[in-house]
């Protein structure tokens, strides 16, 4: 790799650093997502599959938005969109607290879906914006850096959910049993409540941080090029290039996969291993109750919350190490040995149930970490610049895979055992490995037969 893909040699070191804050401020908005699911089934009283539609409402505000997304940043730039992913961003989370107050499970969905749509505005722009700071060969890179801040952020989600979400009491059904009607009801209040502190201090950041990306200048990179290049028709676009067309396919498995695991943690390490942990999990969470100040016992869901935390520092540590790979060797490379590892870790958690489940899903994030930028980047290769912010928009609305695999992997678990909910990613993971052998391959504008 030359020298001057790396952001220190970068001429638009600032625009990328800038760039690199969104990756970190979507991290915390995804990360919230699993610990919701596993909130509101007893604070809005929901199957395990309703609750689930977090996850669908979530993903399917970027599968709306993406579009026009795209369409808005090729008119008015990157700067634009960037603005208005985050007065979206920053509205959806505000929404929480009147959301709360009047416990309307439509109505959190609705916050979540303006949330996710200004995720989608800050997707379709600063994915692509960090390919293009710099040469094409750098691409990759580029962008798995800029994705490592988005590792270290969704580390607190988890945290913020067992810290300040989830209920120091653990409503076991023999408690809910001697509780009265007025006691539950009470509690269920009390529960929904708790979403709107967190939610307030993220929108009073994410707004901070549309101020300053106000007062900066932002530089619009490929402007001419764009101009001569005319009208893109963006649903030609996966016709005209194979590896784009299955590059949408590959991030909708990714993201579906990343999206059951990530939102049912919680019900995974509780159904599998109820009372077994893994012991850095545990120290980890030790260390991080130290640093609050927290000496209450903790519930199994606050444990759960904590090894799904520690399982996001092994996906912000694959993604380092993913990164510093990619410096070394051909990025397709990594992502293969990546993917591989997940569908066997997948199958492994399978076949071996307990403790060992929770470890194998847990070292399955590590291999997560590089799997959507890497896709990303690998779909949007080769593109000219207006083609490649049209075929951007299409990557994103990918992510509706987020959406669609949760509630099926809800209902094949039934309620009960969450063994066969492990079928989804092992299939996702799968495609992921097929792309990366051979439907990567760049086609030029052949027609898919």
């Amino acid at each position: 790799m030359s020298t001057s893909s790396t952001p220190g040699r970068n001429p638009y070191l600032l625009p990328f650093a800038l760039v690199c804050s969104l990756f970190f401020l979507w991290g915390i908005a995804n990360s919230l997502n699993g610990s919701l699911i596993r909130h509101f089934q007893f604070a809005l009283d929901l199957k395990r599959w309703q609750a689930g539609i977090v996850d669908s409402a979530f993903y399917f505000g970027y599968f709306v938005m993406a579009i026009p997304a795209g369409i808005f940043m090729r008119k008015w730039g990157y700067k634009r969109g960037i603005l208005a992913g985050l007065l979206l961003y920053a509205g959806g989370a505000l929404l929480f607290y009147p959301a709360a107050d009047i416990r309307v499970y439509g109505f959190f969905l609705f916050a979540l879906f303006a949330i996710a749509s200004g995720l989608a505005f800050l997707e379709t722009a600063a994915n692509l914006y960090v390919t293009v700071l710099g040469d094409k060969e750098g691409a990759e890179w580029r962008i798995n850096f800029a994705q490592s801040f988005n590792g270290i952020s969704i580390i607190l989600g988890p945290i913020i959910g067992s810290l300040f979400i989830f209920s120091k009491k653990e409503y076991t059904a023999e408690l809910l049993a001697s509780m009265s009607p007025e006691q539950i009801q009470a509690a269920r209040v009390e529960e929904a409540l708790s979403v709107q502190g967190p939610y307030l201090a993220v929108a009073v950041i994410v707004a901070a941080v549309a101020v300053l990306f106000a007062l900066t200048k932002m530089p619009e990179i490929g402007k001419e090029e764009e101009a001569s290049e005319g009208r893109v028709s963006i649903f030609s676009l996966p016709g005209k290039y194979r590896h784009l067309a299955l590059g949408i396919l590959a991030q909708f498995a990714n993201v579906g996969a990343q999206a059951t695991l990530w939102g049912y943690f919680v019900d995974f390490k509780i159904d599998f291993a109820a009372n077994e942990h893994i012991g850095p999990a545990v120290a980890y969470a030790g260390w991080i109750n130290s640093i609050v100040g927290d000496t209450d016992t903790m519930t199994p869901e606050k444990i759960a919350g904590f090894h799904a935390s520690f399982a996001l520092v092994l996906f912000m540590l694959g993604r380092f190490l993913g990164t510093w790979l990619m410096s070394k060797t051909e990025p397709r490379k990594v992502l293969l040995w990546y993917s591989v590892a997940a569908v066997v870790l997948v199958a492994l958690a399978f076949v071996l149930g307990g403790s060992m489940a929770i470890l194998c899903i847990m070292l399955t994030y590590f291999c997560q970490s590089i799997m959507f930028p890497t896709i990303f980047a690998l779909a949007t290769k080769g593109l000219p610049p207006a083609e490649a912010k049209m075929a951007s928009s299409l990557v994103i609305m990918a992510i509706v895979g987020g959406a669609v695999m949760p509630p099926i992997a809800g209902l094949l678990s039934g309620g009960g055992s969450m063994k066969m909910a492990l079928l989804i990613p092992f299939l996702c993971f799968s495609f992921v490995v097929y792309y990366v052998t051979n439907g990567y391959r760049q086609t030029g504008r052949q027609q898919l037969s």
